[in-house]
């Protein structure tokens, strides 16, 4: 039988590759995003919630402040009912609105929260009432070429 050396550069680099693979899990398996401790639920209604999913960004004013943390379909009322989980540093007034928006033409949706100014303020559980809905680009495209017929 041979007898296999191994020198102290394969040792070490061996011992960095497996040190890194450690963390990397370690860092995949922990918590993320907003949804922990530190943040409260908030609710809102969707005529339709077509670009967003469960991980997507709420922002205000271009801020990351939350996500969504569960989607599903009301079978009574036909609207998406979405759980957004927000950072419990940002306090926002009840009677502020919600949009789901584009990055751009390409880009991805995001949930956009536009504060409004009452002196009271969204709870735990609470409901944005006014909300909008997503703007399909195909519906707009046809709607610009296609024409009413009023001229």
């Amino acid at each position: 039988m041979a007898e296999t050396d191994y020198s102290l550069t394969e040792i070490a680099t061996g011992g960095v590759v497996l040190a890194a693979a450690v963390g990397f899990f370690l860092y995949a398996s922990g918590p993320s995003g907003q949804n922990g401790a530190g943040s409260y639920d908030l609710m809102a209604h969707f005529r339709s919630a077509e670009g967003i999913g469960v991980g997507t960004e709420v922002r205000l004013g271009g801020v990351a402040i939350g996500t969504v943390t569960a989607m599903e379909l009301n079978p009574d009322t036909f609207l998406a009912e979405t759980t957004l989980s927000v950072s419990d540093t940002i306090v926002l007034p009840d009677d502020s609105a919600i949009a789901i928006a584009s990055e751009g033409l390409l880009g991805g949706s995001f949930v956009e929260v536009i504060p409004g100014g009452s002196p009271f303020n969204l709870e735990e559980g609470g409901e944005f009432i006014d909300t909008q809905s997503s703007v399909s680009l195909i519906t707009l495209l046809l709607r610009f070429f296609g024409g009413s017929g009023d001229s």
